[in-house]
């Protein structure tokens, strides 16, 4: 049956290739798909950074801003409304030099101290433990906590498990109901430590997979919470990171990381965010797209050390990272944010969706007024970046079915390189709905594609658009929606299948029911 499938499906293709209406070809196999699409592969990542946590989240209950309790109303609100799955906190390479006791009790009693890593301000800790999780519980999203390796103790890291998740007797659990929390919180996602091969340590390989195994070890589960333990991963293409720490230590976690940021140029001059041509814009699609290829290879190696497919891929920093804007902390990676971006983002997402048997989160750097933010803020005021529009967008991917897709596509060219031009992935709900998201990463040229489902049929088509008139257009405060979601028009079924026709730069989401 199998076999015949397959042939059917190498068959539609090879007619397609042959049709001259037909300038993209893409199956769907309805009825095939086997593979959970995680919710958390939607999740964000908030680092004490520039102006993300004050400032982007945290104004204090005295402040202006409509807050609750400290927390910023409209900001919540807006991940609120892309479904938030998770948020990553509170680093990044702070993680790893942040004490958490520091962070509890009395706010006028916090030690305040400086903030090394990101533009050498005072960090006054106004912003912990009890912050944080109220912070996603107001979001009804699943904290994420990055534990220090780099500066910390095994001790350290053990007590503030206990103090977030323990409900029995013990000084860590009282110390807590003194500080206000009577019941303990739920938290799952624990990381031991963060970039260990890099700002958290400057770690070897098997130095770090011996320590995380020792770390792990206290890294308890108490009453019903269960710890899902995150290892450090590799930095880009470090398989050799991902080989040793997996053969040493994979059942001892739950999750490896992979950490890969798109720089249009070099660490030295990232390129603007704003300022930029077709020939940089080119490069930054071709590096986003080694993503694919980087998944592909760490996950061929973790295959040898768990073929069940047990520990989950975490890719919990991703991205585009640029100059910051001029006049800005160099120290505080404040960018703006472009249709590039979004771009960007829509072609990540649909390569993490198309890998969901091993990608099981990704966490997008960073939220708010850091790199590829989703929000910018300026006082009380709030705006949505292109970005954010794709991850509204696609919120109809969380914990859908990955329907297989077979799909051939044209070739974006500059000068004697050239791409794919379309990027895809589709899903089935559980209300048997199927959602269809597609990026032209082609800004000159419409791309035109013929959609065959397979194992299903169709009576009603309708999408949704994010473009705009230049591939450098942003959102600003002056004008907050230049770049945003408009309804497509592009679509239509007839007896042959579903055709598209996708306008140049541009992030297209389809409905079938």
């Amino acid at each position: 049956m199998k076999s015949k499938r397959t042939f059917q499906v190498a068959l539609l293709l090879l007619i397609g290739s042959i049709s001259i209406s037909a300038q993209n070809r893409l199956i769907i196999e309805a009825d095939r798909g086997q593979n959970t699409i995680n919710r958390h592969i939607y999740g964000h990542f908030s680092e004490h950074l520039g102006r993300c946590i004050y400032g982007g989240y945290w104004v204090g209950e005295d402040s202006s801003v409509p807050n609750t309790r400290g927390i910023r109303n409209d900001v919540v609100q807006a991940l609120k409304d892309i479904r938030i799955p998770n948020l990553r906190w509170p680093g990044g390479c702070f993680a790893d030099e942040y004490h958490w006791m520091d962070g509890i009790g009395p706010r006028e009693d916090r030690p305040k101290m400086i903030n090394t890593h990101w533009g050498g301000v005072v960090e006054d800790n106004s912003f912990g433990t009890h912050e944080f999780l109220d912070l996603c519980e107001q979001l009804d999203a699943e904290p994420y906590i990055s534990g220090n390796v780099g500066s910390g103790t095994v001790e350290e890291m053990s007590k503030w498990i206990e103090y977030i998740t323990f409900d029995g007797e013990s000084p860590m659990a009282n110390l807590r109901r003194k500080n206000g929390r009577e019941e303990p919180w739920k938290v799952k996602f624990w990381g031991v430590g963060n970039e260990s091969w890099g700002c958290g340590g400057n770690m070897t390989p098997d130095y770090y997979s011996d320590l995380y195994r020792h770390y792990a070890t206290y890294c308890r589960n108490y009453g019903d919470n269960r710890l899902y333990r995150i290892a450090c991963g590799a930095n880009g293409g470090d398989y050799n990171w991902t080989e040793t720490v997996m053969k040493n230590a994979a059942r001892h976690m739950q999750g490896l990381s992979l950490h890969y940021y798109t720089v249009p140029r070099n660490w030295g001059d990232k390129g603007s965010a704003t300022n930029f041509d077709e020939k940089e814009y080119f490069t930054t699609i071709e590096k986003t797209l080694f993503m694919d290829e980087l998944i592909t290879k760490h996950s061929a190696i973790m295959d040898r050390y768990d073929p069940q497919k047990r520990v989950g891929m975490i890719i919990d920093e991703w991205g585009t990272w640029y100059n910051v804007e001029p006049g800005t902390n160099p120290g505080f990676l404040y960018q703006q944010n472009t249709l590039r971006d979004a771009i960007v983002a829509g072609i990540n997402l649909n390569i993490f969706n198309n890998h969901s048997e091993r990608v099981q989160m990704a966490n997008l750097a960073q939220t708010v007024n850091v790199l590829q933010a989703v929000i910018l803020t300026d006082e009380e005021k709030m705006i949505l970046t292109p970005t954010y529009w794709v991850f509204h967008l696609y919120k109809v991917h969380q914990d859908a079915t990955l329907l297989p897709i077979s799909f051939t596509s044209n070739k974006y060219r500059q000068g004697d390189k050239e791409i794919d031009a379309v990027s895809v992935s589709a899903s089935k709900n559980a209300g048997g709905k199927i959602h269809i998201t597609l990026v032209n990463a082609d800004p000159n040229n419409e791309q035109r594609i013929s959609t065959q489902l397979v194992g299903a049929s169709a009576k009603k088509v309708s999408g949704k658009m994010l473009t705009s008139a230049k591939i450098n257009d942003y959102n600003s405060f002056e004008q907050p929606s230049k770049v945003t979601v408009s309804d497509f028009k592009g679509a239509s079924l007839s007896n042959s299948g579903l055709s598209v026709v996708l306008p140049p730069k541009s992030v297209v989401l389809i409905e079938l029911q």
